[in-house]
């Protein structure tokens, strides 16, 4: 770990199931590469004890796993810095002084609460549209500021995180990313793309996981009613619901976003503080209005 006056100070965040072997000492290594910075890091077991941590890791054991946005709400609670660095365990940081730049650039903007690199995959070098912050996505290359965010690899102001709550820890997977990006630009912040600084991350298919098209869905709905002024609420749901209809042939995976529609609408999506109409033009300015 680096450390010297002036330099900025990095907590990161990483958490373990112990389920990637090959994948995770790499991803360490070459956090603990970076330079140009002060870094605490902390490796969270979500549901496990940590394992194959490098020498001087701090970690923390949780006895169950409580999904990804409360292990990593965990991990936060943990390490001390300016700025908050979270980090997949199978990413890799491809140069020494990423997490340098993307700090550089937080302190250089005060309104800026995060900073996205651009994710592209380590073997092909294709960045998932899902991993590029915005609605145009097909130029991954263009920087600029940004709504939303890829939350596995990202760096947070964390005056700002605290301001605004942390993730969503019940969320437990997807979207949480949009959750606290919309909550940042409530408290008058900015997110910002900067696709010249990358990370590594395999392409990976969400689907994978068995609950996806439930908790997706799901959470889509907690997303809208947790956030949204009344008005917009149906239209999000409505737009949402009319895409997720048009993508999805799949009869088995329409049946589990109906079951996670009906879950969302039951209730469970925690307190409702809905964006001031300033936030959501804001929003629409900035390319990305809150009904999509």
């Amino acid at each position: 770990m680096s450390t010297g006056a002036n330099r900025p100070t990095v907590g990161a965040v990483v958490l373990t199931m112990n389920d990637r072997p090959e994948e995770f000492p790499r991803a360490m290594a070459s956090l603990l590469a970076q330079q140009g910075i002060s870094l605490d890091v902390v490796v969270v077991g979500n549901g496990c004890v940590p394992e194959q941590v490098p020498p001087g890791v701090r970690t923390v054991t949780l006895t169950e796993n409580v999904g990804i946005p409360e292990g990593r709400n965990v991990g936060a609670a943990n390490v001390t810095g300016d700025y908050l660095f979270f980090f997949d365990n199978d990413a890799v940081l491809p140069t020494t002084d990423a997490l340098a730049r993307l700090a550089a650039e937080l302190r250089r903007d005060h309104a800026l609460a995060y900073a996205q690199p651009r994710i592209t995959d380590p073997d092909s070098g294709v960045t998932l549209r899902r991993w590029v912050p915005r609605l145009r996505a097909s130029d991954p290359a263009r920087p600029g500021i940004v709504t939303v965010m890829a939350e596995g690899v990202v760096m947070i102001r964390r005056s700002a995180f605290d301001t605004a709550g942390g993730w969503p820890g019940h969320f437990f997977l997807f979207h949480e990313g949009i959750d606290l990006a919309w909550r940042l630009w409530n408290h008058g912040y900015t997110g910002r793309y900067l696709p010249e600084i990358t990370v590594h991350h395999p392409a990976t298919d969400p689907a994978r996981h068995a609950t996806f098209y439930r908790l997706n869905v799901r959470n889509r709905v907690w997303l809208a009613r947790r956030n949204l002024p009344c008005p917009l609420v149906p239209l999000n749901l409505i737009t949402w619901a009319l895409l997720t209809l048009w993508r999805t042939r799949d009869r088995a995976a329409l049946r589990f976003s109906v079951v996670g529609f009906r879950e969302g609408l039951r209730g469970g999506q925690g307190e409702r503080v809905p964006m001031s109409w300033r936030t959501v033009a804001r929003l629409t300015r900035a390319g990305r209005p809150p009904i999509f």
